[in-house]
């Protein structure tokens, strides 16, 4: 074929897909007219010569088939039902109208919906590691539910014994580890109703233990466990004084409490300084305690220390009462950091400890409710007996029926 004269438009030829030589004739350059076809028995035009054989005479475009895609596995398993989340052709829409932007207060509304939402799932996690904590710990013994009276309830009313013993594990380097331990701390709640009313028994006071005559009240503890604790208490306070529920604190846990609460705060209206006992200040312990005045910043085995502490060195002349007041600084501590802003980022954590630092006769909701009252109602001033004479330690009678009025709440 010849070249196109110069000036003149290129001319474009047009193959069909898959063919090897061009379909049909040349195509004519846009905008020219398509080339006449001679009539049969009629010779072509000059510069046209005879069609050659093999080659297709121009005709209609060739024809395609149209195919429909299958449907998704999806689309094929499940039926159209119309639900949301269902994909469905979207008719063609016109152009989105612009609306007025998205408020302020729209924004801060979903902001807040959803940290509530984070809010009750952390406290309901927290909830349910308590449970399940309180519910795999051992309880006590049948002989001191025996013991504890049937009357009363965390929410009408009851009257709580909380025993501290002075336990010493075995292989500790404490003197008489692994031996009979006696109660260290006896502290009496009266909760209910969002109330907590305290009363403290100093451990040297002297009293009558059935079947062992006069001698320490901690000393029941010893001879007899919670149930001769218990039966020794009712009747040194008497005066229709029921207990109907124990904790037994466990001192070896006491500190990991203490330290998932970030440990806690006291302050002091004088230094504290012990002697060596026990771990603290011996050879191979830890190291003395010491206090200052003012405030002061107790871990887990400080706080433990601190409220054990029997001879202080600032002042020599104290006596188990100053004992029991350390002893109330410290719950006081635990009250205060418990109900901080701070520990609910790591409540969880606080609700899965709590329960295995004591061993008692209440399930989960029991202890949850106790915890509850401690947390609402239990800022209140802790009473402490006063005595006759320290050395014995003896309380009179009427001293012992005036703080059980005020205990159970008559006075």
């Amino acid at each position: 074929m010849a070249d196109p004269p110069s000036g003149d438009k290129p001319q474009y030829k047009v193959y069909k897909a898959g063919s090897d030589a061009p379909p049909r004739e040349t195509a004519p350059p846009p905008g020219a007219a398509p080339p006449q076809q001679p009539a049969p028995g009629q010779q072509p035009p000059p510069g046209q010569g005879p069609q050659q054989p093999g080659r297709q005479p121009q005709g209609p475009p060739p024809q395609y088939r149209t195919y429909r895609s299958r449907k998704r596995l999806r689309d094929r398993i499940l039926p159209d039902t119309g639900l949301p989340g269902r994909r469905r052709e979207k008719e063609p829409k016109g152009p989105k109208p612009i609306g007025p932007p998205r408020s302020r207060a729209k924004t801060i509304k979903r902001v807040v919906l959803g940290l509530i939402a984070l809010t009750a799932a952390w406290i309901l996690l927290s909830v349910v590691l308590f449970f399940i904590s309180a519910g795999t710990q051992d309880g006590v013994g049948q002989d001191t539910e025996r013991a504890l009276s049937n009357r009363g309830s965390i929410l009408t009313g009851s009257t709580i014994l909380v025993l501290g013993s002075d336990a010493r594990p075995k292989g500790s380097k404490e003197p008489g580890a692994g031996g009979p331990s006696r109660s260290d701390s006896i502290l009496l709640l009266h909760v209910g109703a969002g109330s907590v009313r305290r009363l403290s028994i100093p451990r040297d006071a002297q009293a009558e233990i059935p079947g062992h005559g006069v001698g320490k009240i901690n000393s029941a503890y010893a001879l007899g466990g919670a149930p001769l604790a218990i039966k020794t208490i009712e009747g040194y306070l008497g005066n229709d004084l029921k207990i109907n529920h124990i904790i037994e604190v466990n001192f070896e846990n006491f500190p990991d409490f203490i330290d998932s609460l970030g440990g806690i705060d006291v302050k002091l209206k004088k230094c504290v300084r012990s002697a060596p006992f026990g771990e603290f200040g011996t050879k191979g312990g830890r190291k003395k305690l010491s206090f200052k005045r003012g405030e002061n910043h107790l871990t887990g085995s400080e706080a433990l220390g601190f409220s054990r502490i029997r001879k202080n060195e600032c002042d020599p002349n104290e006596d188990d009462r100053d004992r029991a007041a350390r002893q109330q600084l410290v719950l006081s501590g635990i009250r205060g950091k418990a109900t901080s802003p701070r520990t609910f980022f790591h409540l969880p954590w606080v609700a899965w400890d709590a329960p295995r630092t004591m061993r008692s006769d209440m399930q989960g909701f029991g202890m949850s409710a106790l915890f509850f009252d401690l947390a609402t109602g239990g800022s209140g001033k802790t009473n402490v007996l006063r005595p006759d004479t320290l050395d014995p330690f003896v309380v009179s009678e009427s001293e012992r029926r005036i703080q059980v009025r005020r205990l159970l709440g008559k006075d």
